[in-house]
């Protein structure tokens, strides 16, 4: 039974709520739900009846295929001026023993050690410090460009971002052309936590606000670029919240179409300030992603970061309306481990990537961060791939 059948058949079960029938009927229809229907999946609906929905949109959208890319991460400090009570991975500024801090000099050396290596992608993300201002990130950018032009740069979050526009005077348009001119290319979609400012104000009441972080992807959109974004559930959050939180991320997409991708993450307890707060089960992690790609119906993509939630999570998510699984990425990134995830070295080979892939049926494509195909590993063959090349980075004590 195909996706659009498996639908058809929920639709004459007269067991079913008349407001879910009336759900899916949207859903069959192309139609868009509202905020009270986003409130209801989550109130109401049931993994199997989500999963219908999800997998119906993500079958529409992409058939079998499901996107990963081969990137690396540069994480330039673990240092913060700001203290999100959910992060794990940050330090303040006076606990800098338990810190590192990347000069310019390490960065590209970073870069430099994957000359022989076809990624794609460079993933620059981090604490918030002052040395690390606009004219550090606009001479690394251009310098990561010089040295290697084909290497996709994508890089900081509107947090970064706020912090070094308002210490250099610009605004935020300014800022982010400024940041274009020197080599950006895409943005991520950290930072937005969760936008309602009864929960942010708890959790991440010292960084950018809600608006601000819309405004900075709004400016980016506007020069035509692309971005991600995301949202951390399963904390002190309630379902509405999560659906405010779309909401506004819908909002924005509907007047600049500038986001390819939405990431929900899992809150981690590990070693945080809300450690007390027990983490969501694999059923809501699904139930989200399945709810996230029936409400984001004007965002191309739905991803799951197979390193936050395990390999065998990922796998399942695929048949929950996601449809990329990330990088085969590698040792370069402490921001999931230091939380408490289930992949403690997350690094996977080109091959492990795609038979994870294949083992549940799906089509597994390689793609670049702006979702052009690089490889069709369909029906490819592995020969003597070499393993990934793990760099131990230093760390400055």
């Amino acid at each position: 039974m195909d996706a659009e059948q498996s639908l058809r058949v929920l639709l004459e079960d007269t067991r079913l709520a008349d407001d879910l029938k009336d759900i899916a009927r949207k859903v069959l229809n192309h139609e868009r739900i509202n905020f009270e229907e986003g409130v209801i999946l989550y109130e109401k609906g049931e993994l199997s009846y989500l999963g219908v929905l999800a997998n119906y949109i993500r079958e529409q959208r992409h058939g079998d295929k499901t996107y990963f890319n081969r990137n690396f991460h540069i994480e330039p400090t673990n240092l913060c001026v700001y203290d999100c009570k959910f992060c794990s991975y940050s330090r303040l500024i006076k606990q800098r023993s338990e810190g590192w801090e990347y000069t310019m000099e390490d960065m590209l050396n970073i870069v430099k050690k994957y000359d022989d290596e076809p990624v794609t992608e460079v993933h620059i993300v981090g604490g918030v410090l002052p040395q690390y201002d606009m004219p550090f990130y606009q001479q690394l950018f251009s310098s990561i460009k010089a040295h290697r032009p084909e290497l996709h740069v994508k890089a900081l979050t509107p947090v970064e971002y706020h912090y070094i526009f308002k210490k250099a005077k610009v605004d935020y348009a300014t800022g982010m052309r400024l940041m274009k001119e020197s080599g950006l290319e895409s943005m991520p979609g950290g930072g937005a936590e969760i936008f309602h400012p009864d929960v942010r104000e708890l959790i991440a009441k010292d960084k950018c606000t809600a608006d601000q972080w819309l405004q900075i992807h709004e400016e980016w959109h506007k020069l035509g670029m692309r971005s991600n974004a995301t949202m951390l559930y399963g904390h002190i959050e309630q379902y509405w919240h999560r659906v405010d939180h779309m909401e506004r991320l819908r909002q924005l997409q509907d007047r600049t179409g500038g986001f390819q991708t939405f990431i929900p993450l899992k809150f981690r307890n590990k070693d945080n300030q809300m450690s007390d707060i027990p983490e969501s089960s694999v059923i809501e992690d699904l139930r989200n992603y399945a709810i996230a790609r029936i409400y984001l119906e004007n965002f191309d993509h739905i991803k799951a970061y197979w390193a936050m939630i395990s390999r065998t999570t990922a796998q399942l998510s695929l048949n929950f309306g996601v449809d990329d699984i990330d990088g085969t990425l590698d040792d370069t990134t402490k921001i999931y481990t230091m939380a408490g995830a289930e992949e403690q070295t997350p690094g996977m080979s080109t091959k492990q990537l795609v038979e994870l892939i294949k083992a549940v049926g799906r089509q597994p494509i390689e793609r670049d961060t702006l979702y052009h195909v690089v490889t069709d590993y369909s029906n490819h063959d592995f020969i003597d791939e070499p393993k990934p090349q793990f760099y131990k980075l230093p760390v400055v004590n």
